[in-house]
């Protein structure tokens, strides 16, 4: 199918050149392109609201926060001579 659609120039132009590189015409990059994104959605889950999208994107910081609670939890153990009754 034949379709007109207004690609910003230099989003245009890396496509072009990108699709060249590797040997491909423009339309069938165009086309890989948009199988790639369509098959991206249908393979994850629903996105739910905008701030959700951002959980778990820290993973790679599980071991230093774990060492920052365990300082935190030995601090709130100790009882200031101030605070004892």
């Amino acid at each position: 199918m034949k379709t007109t659609i207004d690609i910003p120039d230099p989003i245009f132009r890396r496509a072009k050149a990108r699709a060249a590189e590797r040997g491909q015409a423009l339309r069938e990059f165009v086309t890989e392109a948009l199988q790639d994104k369509l098959s991206e959605r249908r393979t994850s889950t629903a996105p739910g609201p905008a701030w959700m999208r951002g959980f778990g994107q820290l993973r790679s910081l599980r071991r230093e926060t774990a060492k920052i609670q365990q300082i935190v939890d030995r601090e709130f153990e100790v009882v200031e001579p101030e605070d004892r009754g």
